[in-house]
Order: C-alpha cells, then structure tokens, then sequence
C-alpha cells in the first residue's frame, strides 16, 4: 500500500509501506496526488491518513479489508456532510453504526483507502480543492455503480481527538444539486423552512448554478483472493406458507433439482383452524433428497413463522424462500460460489414477477433486504430476528436489514441470479387481520407499522424528510383541499401515527 499523509488541505508526504521508502510529493491537491498514484501503481492499495492519526493507523487491517477491488473504506470522528442530509437521503446508509463496519458513502478524511484502479475509474469528473467534499462525491457516485463503500472502526487502533468539521450550508446545498436531481434541493430548502425554521434563499440560488457530477463507469466485482474453492458450505431453507399447498410443491420439486443440494428444508405451515389437518401430505408421502422439517402451527403472520423456521436451522448458510417462488438447478450453486469468491455474507437475488425486467448490471450495496429471495450466513441469526411488532403490518423486511448493519453485516444485490416472483393469487404467508388503529377518528398517516419502522431505523432528519414528502404527496390523493385544513389534519394524522407506533413497540 501507499500512503498519503497529509493536513486536509495539501500533501505532506508520501510512504511507499510494502517498500519501506518515501515518494517524492510533486503535488500539493490531495486528490490529485491519490489520481496521479492510481495511474501510477493501478495493482496498489491507496491509503490517505491526516498527519494527526498517523501513529494510530492500522495498516493490517486496511490490507484485510481489501478482499475484492471495489472496495473504498475510511473512519474518523464525526461527519463532512451534516445530519441535515437525512432530509434528502432516505438510505441506511447514512445512519451509520460507527461501533462496527458499515456500509456508508458517508467518508471520513481522517483515515481511508482505495484500491488504485478502482480510483482511476473516476479520474474525468471534475473534482474540488475540498478533500472532504470529493472523497464524499466519489462514494456517493461510486456506491450507485458497484462500489463497496464502508465505515470500518478497525482502521484506527483508538479513537482520535479531533473531530470532523462539518460542512456549510452552501456546501451542503451543492452537494444535493450535484448528486440528487434538482427537485431535491427545492425540498431540502423547504425542510429546512418548515422544520428549523432557517430561510435558505442563498444557498438554494448558488447550488442551482451547480452542474450535476456523473460517473458513467460501473464497477464489476473482482477479487483479490487466490485458491480454488473446494467444497460448498451446507445451507438450509426457510419457506413459511399458508394456502399454498401446489405452490409449495413446486417449490420443493425446485429444491430438488438443485446442483447442491439443501441440507433440510423447514416448512413453517400456518392455519388458524383448530383441529385442521396439514395441506402438504406430498411431504410425508413423496420422496425428497433432503430432510424436510415441517411445522404445523394454528398462528398467522410472517414474523411469527421466519422466526420459528430460523431457530431450527443447523448449516452455514440459510436460504430466506417464499412458498411461490420459481428458479432453476443451479441458483444455490451459484450464489453460494459468489458469497465464497468474492467474500460475501448476505446477499439478496433479483426477485421480479413476469415481464418484469432487471435493470442492474452489476452487485451493489442494497439498501432494503429480500425476506423471500435471500442467502445469509447462519452465524448472524444469533444477533436478529423479524420483529414481532411489524407483524400483519410491512416493513419487516427492510427492519431485518437494519438488524444485520447494525451487526456488522453488509446486503449485496446479485441482479445476475434471478428468481421468478410468480405472486401467487391465492394463499400466501399473509392473512387478513384488523389493527387496532383501524377504527381510530384520526387515521393514522402513515401506518403505524411504517412510523415505527422509520422510528427505529432512521434518523431524525430522515423522518421529517419523509414526513414533508408524505404531506406533499398525499394531499393530492385526499378529499380536503383546502391547504390550511389539510395541514392540521395531517398533523394530527402524524401524531396519531406516532402514538401507535410507541404502542406496537411496547
């Protein structure tokens, strides 16, 4: 690796760590340094450290965390970019846990790295002299595009002192004209009117004079491992279902067939009938090359019957199916060739009905998780689970997610491994059921199960964002049009929403 030391506003020095030697600095601009290193030594990893954090660099962790290419990681105190940006960014990625390694485009000056042809690739978009700002944009771009971007606490063997100096408010501005579209800035100048009560004419007027950054590039997966891999790991798979019996069998005919074969599969078979008698008997009376661990419960609800699946389940990797799923012979094998090669832990396939089409070229950091179309390590079930409180509600799924980052854990979408959502109109895990909130004189707006969810996992920034986008939006679909009116009725649709979402969590 090589490694630029500098002050935040120009280079220091410059050490060549695998030879021990320094470089020459023929360049005050960091980035431009880091650019002219990456065209000069495209096979190197590329660290930038503040001169301050010099002596508390781990170096051998920053070579551990370079097992594929598009890798860009950094850690420091605090954040360039201002909590304000949760008005317009709606991602987990910038609610970072900063106790374990997270995925965030959100980067640090303080200390980072990059692998040197990973950086070349955005060497034509037009960079500042504020290294903060452009380490920020390349990730922000990047991240859209196939790179793997990370806050990693491991960087530094203790925490530093100093902490990041945030960025204005025309610095903030430009940032969402030049990653966001236009809209983007109109709403974030009007949240920062109705939630802080702050005019911010100028900032708005300047950032619309700013031209958008695009990086045209994608960025493919390619590892820095060598070996073969041997041996394929055991894996299991979950498939709750209620009403589903042909769809099921499908399902299990699937699995069958496949090229690596599942150790068991666990059937979690929901009727809320006392007395009811199974619908799967082809379970117990057809032959299947696998153990199938059949559960047959007089309980609703998709959290419930995840849970109850997972704590059954034994082998390295499990797969997360639905009961009207469609694939072929070979998806086990090949995601789970994909996990080994390329490091992966979780990973959520392409999951589209017909006629859909995947629009994604490449892996990339997903911001949502597929409860029904994904493959994780079994060690993580330690530490989640779906939360009971979203039951007969949505957003289980995306809650789930958090869960795993909040554990250390990264989601990888893999677009080229599809599976056929067939939406099976009948049946399905979900049953009908009245909240308690249904017959409430104030509506809840949004759903108690979606507040909650926001509640848990998103900032404060971001919930207001939402709220403001939500008021917009939903105004247009309602019956009171007089703006006033509709204002203090969403308001108190908002609160009403809150106090359900306190009670669900209870």
């Amino acid at each position: 690796m090589i490694i630029v030391y500098h002050d935040n506003k120009k280079v220091d020095s410059i050490f060549d760590h695998q030879r021990q030697e320094n470089i020459l600095v023929k360049e005050n601009h960091i980035l431009k340094t880091l650019m002219h290193l990456s065209s000069r030594h495209s096979d190197r990893i590329l660290v930038w450290c503040r001169i301050e954090c010099k002596a508390l660099v781990n170096y051998e962790e920053i070579s551990d965390s370079f097992k594929i290419k598009n890798t860009m990681i950094s850690y420091g105190n605090g954040f360039y970019l201002p909590d304000a940006i949760g008005y317009v960014e709606n991602s987990p990625f910038i609610n970072v846990n900063t106790s374990v390694k997270y995925p965030s485009w959100l980067m640090h000056s303080a200390v980072g790295a990059i692998f040197g042809s990973t950086l070349l690739k955005f060497k034509n978009v037009n960079f500042t002299s504020d290294f903060n700002y452009d380490l920020n944009s390349i990730a922000k771009l990047g991240m859209a595009n196939g790179l793997f971007c990370y806050s990693e606490p491991k960087l530094l063997w203790k925490p530093i002192a100093f902490t990041e100096k945030p960025a204005g408010l025309f610095a903030l501005f430009r940032f969402v004209k030049q990653h966001y579209r236009t809209r983007w800035v109109l709403l974030l100048s009007l949240n920062f009117l109705w939630h802080e009560r702050t005019l911010t004419l100028l900032p708005l007027l300047y950032s619309l004079f700013c031209r958008n950054r695009k990086f045209g590039g994608s960025i493919l997966l390619e590892t820095l491992t060598t070996g073969a891999i041997t041996r394929l790991p055991s894996i299991d798979v979950i498939i709750p279902t209620i009403g589903r019996a042909n769809y099921v069998h499908d399902v299990l005919k699937d699995l069958a067939q496949q090229t690596h074969l599942p150790h068991q599969v666990i059937i979690v078979e929901q009727n809320l009938e006392e007395g009811s008698k199974t619908a799967l008997d082809f379970i117990y009376s057809e032959s299947w090359p696998f153990k199938i661990d059949h559960h047959f419960i007089h309980q609703t609800g998709a959290c419930n019957a995840r849970n109850l699946a997972l704590k059954h389940v034994v082998s390295d990797y499990v797969y997360l199916a639905d009961d009207d799923n469609k694939f072929g012979a070979h998806i086990i094998e090949q995601t789970l060739n994909q996990m080994l090669a390329f490091n992966l832990e979780v990973v959520s396939m392409s999951y589209l009905q017909k006629n859909e089409v995947e629009h994604l070229r490449q892996p990339m950091q997903w911001p949502t998780f597929g409860a029904g179309c994904s493959i994780m390590k079994s060690s993580y079930l330690e530490s989640v689970s779906f939360n009971m409180a979203l039951e007969f509600g949505y957003g289980e799924d995306v809650d789930f997610g958090m869960q795993l980052r909040n554990n250390g854990a990264d989601i990888i979408y893999l677009p080229h491994i599809p599976i056929l959502h067939l939406k099976a109109p009948i049946g399905g895990f979900r049953s009908t059921f009245k909240q308690p909130w249904i017959d409430d004189a104030d509506r809840p707006k949004p759903a108690p199960t979606v507040m909650l969810n926001n509640i848990m996992n998103k900032t404060k920034w971001q919930i207001l964002g939402y709220k403001t986008q939500l008021c917009i939006n939903y105004y247009f679909v309602q019956e009171v049009k007089n703006p006033l009116l509709y204002f203090k009725k969403f308001n108190k649709q908002w609160d009403r929403s809150i106090y359900w979402a306190n009670v669900l969590n209870k």
